[in-house]
């Protein structure tokens, strides 16, 4: 059976981008007589806020979409995301980073900054430094041998499915634990589609690249994989991606503003 999800984060008000990639995942389950599953993905604790969860339900809501109960809230599960990091740490395939921005800017591959030196490591912890988990690509790459070179995932494209090599360099050892957090997206996200047993991912070809780092977390964990699907995106007169951080107008506002969920629909060519 065809199963999807919709996973925004609750950082700020949804905007018709949101709703852009709302109803190309309803659609795509309507059209294979499947599901969707909405999925908060709110594991940022310094930005999401309870509101703006409370305001993701009455969006969707309005637009007409609705899923089935209950909603697996990311914050909510931190243990099963940091019990992940720890199969991966026990393995051998993460290390701990205490590196800020500016250490990596100075290092020759800000992407593989590889572990610190052990008594480098050991004094920090004893200062009670914060760290970070990354995934070791040396490390996976070892591990799988020649499979490592096999990797690959599947896209729904326009004139049907095609098969890509991941790359999981392009994304270096990625932080699969952050250091305000137990997890970080790729891990929790990638996690979360497994157990929920996600047949297809529906999402804004802003995360066409993610698939070759969770691919190799699929491989790694021994996770299934999904079938991916990348939409256009939305952008303003100035030819800027919507944002919530650049507060885009929001759909609450459109709202009072008068507009209706149909002109919204039409709008994005959902008529």
């Amino acid at each position: 059976m065809f199963r999807t999800r919709f996973a925004p984060s609750p950082t700020y008000y949804l905007h018709l981008g949101h709703a852009l990639s709302a109803l190309h995942v309803w659609r795509a389950a309507a059209e294979a007589d499947g599901e969707v599953f909405l999925r908060i993905e709110d594991i940022d604790t310094t930005r999401c806020q309870p509101e703006y969860t409370e305001a993701i339900f009455r969006d969707l809501h309005w637009l007409g979409l609705d899923w089935p109960q209950p909603v697996r809230v990311q914050s909510e599960h931190f243990d099963a995301y940091a019990a992940c990091v720890d199969t991966l740490q026990q393995a051998g395939l993460a290390y701990r980073c205490f590196r800020t921005r500016t250490d990596l800017a100075q290092l020759p591959n800000p992407l593989r900054p590889g572990p610190h030196a052990a008594a480098d490591e050991a004094a920090r912890l004893e200062n009670g430094e914060l760290f970070a988990w990354r995934l070791s690509l040396s490390a996976a790459r070892a591990q799988l041998g020649a499979a490592w070179d096999r990797l690959a995932y599947t896209e729904k494209m326009p004139d049907g499915l095609q098969s890509h090599r991941a790359q999981p360099d392009l994304h270096g050892d990625i932080v699969i634990a952050r250091k305000d957090s137990p997890s970080a997206y790729h891990l929790a996200a990638t996690y979360d589609d497994a157990l929920q047993g996600m047949t297809h991912i529906v999402r804004g070809e802003d995360l066409i690249d993610a698939p070759h780092v969770q691919t190799l977390l699929q491989a790694l964990m021994d996770w299934p994989q999904p079938v991916y699907r990348h939409h256009a995106l939305l952008y303003d007169e100035d030819g800027k991606k919507l944002s919530k951080r650049q507060k885009s107008i929001s759909l609450a506002s459109l709202r009072a503003e008068g507009m209706t969920a149909q002109q919204v629909r039409a709008r994005l060519g959902f008529a």
